[in-house]
């Protein structure tokens, strides 16, 4: 009950603080209209920048100090019962509703140390793994030196890889039993709202911790990424290489469902909106809510990997010049990379199937036909597989697609 009690008031808090940052915002929105139907602005042009002056101006501003100020006052008494109550454990109904809120809004919930952004963790059974070898030792009774790690999409937790009564990694493993190659299946659970490079680097930070914790050696390791989670992915082997980590010496397989190597087109749609309401003066004060989506849905836009893209740093370019500056990373030498696409589409010959592929994911996108160095593709010819009549959330339990996945990486 007690953990009930905690869990509720840190939500109240972050809630809290999420709707006070969502007031002030309108408030702001409202003075730039204010502004700049005050000074008479041309309906094409750039609009009124800064705050009002005079009783206007204070009028704004005493909004938002009155918001904060209310906002701030809540959620330190709260801050202060919370601690007394909390411990640490899981809920998935919880877990899912944060990870939703965290996929739009999830760098700003980290910015502002919103008590709802999501910690990275790896997990099994829905429990945080301490990564230590003690811990490890007590929480994986039989731990094996071939890991499966499963790295989520968008707004997805850990947890939700099983869906209709079927969990990839959790099949695997039964059936990696009676081979002569057994693995221990992990999950990662991470804030998809952040930019992949940022995921990117933590992940290969702690699978390095990971790989010196494991309380056996870790002989071989494979990931299994749905979505977004393969760009989470591919950052990660970069920025592992660039440090010089040493798990990279134990990946042998790669394996990504429907992951955006090319970028999603329903992104790029919504970025236009950004542009046609910058047109004007008068509506450009409404852009600014079409550019609350999160850095991690901005970064599927053109599948960016890499802190180093300009769609990092100026994450609502336009579509050209984000195509432009993306830079294409090739998959880690030595390690075998395998791709499966969806198709809502019955069949090849379905024009459907080609131009929304899974409903979300292109093929060619999913297949990264473009995506590696100088436009090459990503992925060997017999290390692609198209699963027709597949939706992009069916790719987690699709039978059809787990058959091929159980060919690659169980097979001798």
């Amino acid at each position: 009950m007690a953990v009930h009690r905690a869990r509720a008031l840190s939500d109240i808090r972050g809630l809290g603080r999420l709707t006070a940052d969502a007031l002030a915002g309108l408030a702001t929105l409202v003075e730039t209209l204010h502004h700049t139907i005050a000074r008479g602005s041309a309906p094409l042009g750039a609009p009124v920048k800064g705050p009002m002056d005079g009783i206007s101006g204070l009028v704004y501003r005493s909004i938002r100090g009155a918001v904060h100020g209310v906002a701030s006052g809540v959620d330190a008494l709260l801050g202060e019962i919370a601690p007394l109550l909390e411990q640490e454990t899981s809920s998935a109904r919880r877990d899912a509703l944060r990870a939703a809120l965290g996929g739009v809004l999830g760098d700003h919930l980290e910015i502002t140390a919103n008590p709802l952004a999501i910690p990275m963790r790896l997990r099994r059974g829905g429990v945080a793994l301490d990564l230590t070898r003690a811990a490890l030792a007590h929480a994986i009774p039989d731990p094996r030196g071939r890991v499966l790690l499963l790295v989520h999409g968008l707004c997805f937790t850990d947890l939700q890889w099983k869906r209709n009564g079927h969990d990839h990694g959790a099949a695997l493993a039964r059936e990696a039993a009676a081979t002569s190659r057994p693995l221990t299946e992990i999950y990662l659970f991470y804030n998809s709202g952040r930019h992949v490079s940022d995921n990117g680097r933590d992940l290969a930070a702690m699978l390095e911790v990971l790989s010196r914790a494991w309380p056996v050696p870790i002989v071989e390791l494979a990931l299994l990424c749905h979505s977004m989670g393969g760009l989470v992915a591919r950052s990660a082997c970069a920025h592992g290489a660039a440090a010089g980590h040493r798990w990279l010496d134990a990946l042998r397989d790669l394996v990504f469902l429907g992951t955006p190597h090319e970028g999603a087109p329903l992104e790029r749609g919504g970025n236009w909106v950004n542009v046609i309401l910058d047109a004007s003066p008068y509506t450009s004060a409404f852009a600014s809510l079409a550019k609350i989506r999160s850095a991690g849905i901005t970064d599927l836009r053109h599948g960016s990997v890499l802190a180093a893209d300009d769609v990092a740093r100026d994450r609502f370019a336009t579509a050209r010049k984000a195509a432009r500056a993306r830079t294409a990373v090739p998959l880690p030498e030595g390690v075998a990379g395998y791709a499966v696409a969806a198709s809502v589409a019955r069949s090849a010959a379905d024009l459907k199937g080609r131009l929304l592929g899974d409903g979300l994911v292109p093929l060619a996108s999913a297949l990264g036909h473009h995506a590696g160095p100088e436009g090459s593709a990503l992925f060997a010819p017999g290390h692609q597989s198209i699963a027709y009549g597949v939706s992009h959330l069916g790719l987690l339990s699709s039978k059809k697609v787990y058959r091929q996945i159980r060919g690659w990486l169980l097979s001798d």
